[in-house]
């Protein structure tokens, strides 16, 4: 079935080895039609090959080495300061980033309709996948930064619970694409290496990603090019690679209390990172390592902001809230902070108490204006915090706004 590997792109001396690529068979799905008539059905693609690279050392522009180091040290400083003093925003940075990375693929939803899906309402599809992208995520973390075909196929088979037909937690047995056509990778804009190639490209990139002869910045934005290039699954690709993401910032001790939505920063040039991950196949590592390090530096201010946000909201909450200080509307502000969406089973949960003993908190919270109450998707009362709600939308509008400068 191969007919030899050929290399392709790069420049005169490449800092990265570009792809390879082979010619393989493909056979029509549909059996008929003049792609059925030519050869029997038969047709001649060209499969990527990309190269091994856990022995490999990047050469990096010094400058932006530079650059990536301090991109580290400010991701560090944002997670130490919250991990230190406001700890329960990480649910929503949390939260935020799965947002980031799903709104990448044309996946949004608003801020009220994702935490609604986490009670089980069902606002809408994205909102349920970008619930199951959270807990992706979450699982991502969970490993402790792991990274092996075992996590991979954990993160996927969280991620794609909802989508059964892209076989969760399985990698692919079947060529994929990325083109205007949907019968056939011939002439495709890229076509990743065929599924028999999937394990063994995995787990050389494990092997890669567990390098710490290399900086952390500089490790991870190649380790998520090189999965992006692999492409292991038939669907969730790009929302698995930057759970990798993640895992990675964890696994080297960038990281260590909050997930920094770093697929924000990504957000403000989407046309950007795609170009990046296309020089990267070409043999370039610059450019997804600067993809990287803008995003962190936007991710970090972003998210300074909604922190900044968020605490304001909560003082405010101070002076409207005018019952008994030992009642459980006190204890229920910094829930709502966390889970700005809430119906009494929650509610109750958060605080350890019986759940007909939240309904009389949850009241004095709608008196002082600080919870609108609405019955929602046929599942009884929601309570919700507007103004929360408000500023993690405002968190996602600012992600979205293309840089000019």
């Amino acid at each position: 079935m191969d007919s030899g590997t050929t290399a392709t792109g790069g420049n005169d001396v490449p800092s990265w080895p570009a792809l390879g690529s082979e010619f393989r068979d493909w056979v029509s799905r549909a059996g008929f039609g003049p792609a059925a008539t030519i050869g029997g059905g038969i047709r001649r693609y060209e499969a990527s090959v990309p190269p091994l690279i856990s022995d490999l050392m990047p050469k990096v522009n010094p400058e932006l080495a530079a650059d990536a180091e301090e991109a580290t040290r400010e991701l560090s400083r944002l997670d130490a300061e919250l991990g230190s003093h406001f700890a329960g925003f990480a649910p929503v940075l949390l939260r935020s980033e799965a947002a980031s990375s799903s709104q990448i693929e044309n996946l949004t939803a608003s801020a009220r309709a994702i935490f609604s899906a986490e009670l089980g309402a069902r606002p809408g599809s994205n909102a349920e996948l970008i619930v199951a992208n959270t807990r992706a995520l979450v699982s991502a973390l969970r490993d402790s930064g792991e990274v092996s075909a075992e996590s991979i196929l954990r993160i996927h088979r969280v991620l794609m619970a909802p989508q059964e037909r892209h076989t969760p937690g399985e990698f692919r047995t079947e060529q994929v694409w990325i083109g205007s056509r949907s019968d056939t990778p011939v002439g495709a804009e890229f076509v990743p290496p065929h599924s028999e190639r999937v394990a063994d490209l995995l787990e050389d990139l494990s092997t890669f990603c567990a390098r710490v002869d290399i900086p952390p910045m500089v490790v991870t934005a190649i380790a998520h090019a090189q999965f992006e290039t692999i492409h292991p699954f038939t669907d969730g690709n790009g929302r698995t690679g930057r759970a990798i993401v993640q895992a990675m910032l964890r696994r080297r001790g960038i990281t260590r209390n909050v997930a920094v939505p770093v697929s924000a920063g990504l957000l403000a040039d989407v046309a950007r990172y795609h170009r990046a991950l296309t020089e990267y196949r070409k043999g370039n590592v610059d450019p997804i390592i600067r993809i990287f390090v803008d995003a962190t530096f936007r991710a970090v201010d972003n998210s300074t902001q909604l922190v900044s946000d968020l605490q304001r909201i909560r003082r405010g909450w101070d002076s409207k809230l005018t019952v008994r200080r030992n009642s459980n509307a006190w204890r229920l502000l910094d829930v709502l902070v966390e889970q700005p969406v809430l119906n009494s089973a929650a509610a109750a949960e958060a605080l350890g108490v019986a759940q007909p003993n939240i309904y009389p908190p949850l009241k004095a919270l709608a008196d002082a204006g600080i919870v609108t109450s609405k019955a929602e998707h046929k599942r009884g009362p929601f309570w919700r915090s507007d103004e929360i709600l408000a500023a993690i939308d405002a968190f996602a509008e600012r992600a979205g706004r293309r840089q000019t400068t």
